[in-house]
């Protein structure tokens, strides 16, 4: 994502008036060269990066406010899930056309979110395409060295935390799609818009990453599904998950639907996009944990315990009795 000093392109115009004022890092240079540079003086730089597609992770009517915020914002979620303070993102655009009714409110919304997290556009790429529309984010995050929480390192006995609530955006998804959870809820707009914000717009808990930091022995931010994320937590780590289903944390409205029957756990459990973190916390952690969870004005709740074992987590109902999921995660293939 570079500017041309003498015969602009179209392209070169387009990153001029929409992102370079987002480049307010002194390492993007104003985006007037072809790489950016960040200083890492006794810290570790955490990397990570996921792409929004058209008509798999977003739909072709999404307003481009909310993608520019989703885009961003699902890169922020595994930044804070590894315990990192956000520090700076590259962006790759793919477009169709370039149209300012979609870019101006698309730059907008990125350049408030950047500030709103402290992640500035450090540079990137934008082309042009005749496929879907695709948002590429790579975001970069700093942390004091070999601090990093990793998938691996939780231990029997961790006790298992996620934050906010579970299973709102595959509701959301399916409210914006018109499907049977938007007729359930016809009568019911605050349900429905509740839901659909979910989808479009995560929340990541990046105010919670001092706190994993210190206190989790492994954590993972929710994305594809919390049974599937939490299988791939217990594997990396070695151990095996037992999880209340009832001490799940859910909306009004996920626990309404549940109530009803209009929709089964697995669909919460297994539906993803939830952008919440998922920790494996050591008992003698815990008090600590909700304490700093409390001043960082994060919801979290346990949900369950690690034992010793191998064999896949195991989620029991209010009974004791265990759910056989037929599905945990979501898979794009």
């Amino acid at each position: 994502m570079t500017q041309a000093s003498k015969h602009t392109s179209g392209e070169d115009s387009l990153i001029a008036r929409y992102f370079k004022p987002l480049a307010t890092e002194p390492g993007a240079f104003g985006l007037d060269d072809d790489a950016a540079a960040l200083r890492a003086a006794g810290e570790d730089i955490v990397v990570t990066t996921d792409a929004i597609v058209e008509g798999v992770h977003f739909l072709g009517d999404d307003p481009p406010d909310m993608l520019a915020r989703k885009a961003l914002r699902v890169n922020l979620s595994d930044i804070a899930a590894k315990g990192a303070v956000p520090a700076g993102f590259v962006l790759t655009l793919a477009l169709r056309s370039a149209e300012e009714a979609w870019l101006k409110p698309f730059a907008r919304a990125l350049g408030e979110d950047a500030a709103h997290f402290g992640c500035p556009l450090l540079g990137g790429d934008t082309v042009s395409t005749p496929g879907p529309l695709m948002i590429s984010i790579t975001a970069f995050g700093r942390l004091p060295q070999g601090t990093m929480v990793h998938r691996a390192g939780a231990q029997a006995g961790d006790r298992v935390f996620v934050t906010g609530t579970i299973g709102d955006a595959a509701l959301g998804l399916d409210v914006l799609r018109g499907g049977p959870v938007a007729a359930a809820l016809a009568d019911d707009v605050v349900g429905r818009d509740f839901l659909a914000a979910r989808y479009r717009v995560p929340q990541p808990r990046n105010a919670l990453a001092t706190a994993v930091r210190t206190h989790a022995s492994a954590a993972m931010d929710v994305s594809d599904g919390l049974a599937g994320d939490l299988t791939k937590l217990c594997a990396a780590s070695g151990v095996a998950g037992v999880i209340n289903v009832p001490s799940i944390p859910l909306s009004s409205a996920a626990a309404g639907l549940l109530a009803r029957r209009a929709i089964g756990i697995e669909t919460l459990v297994a539906g993803g996009d939830d952008y919440e973190l998922l920790c494996a916390v050591p008992s003698d952690h815990v008090d600590a944990f909700l304490r700093d969870a409390r001043r960082a004005k994060v919801a979290v709740t346990a949900i369950g315990g690690l034992i010793a074992g191998l064999s896949p987590p195991s989620f029991l109902d209010g009974q004791g009795r265990e759910l056989k999921l037929r599905r945990l995660s979501y898979s794009h293939f």
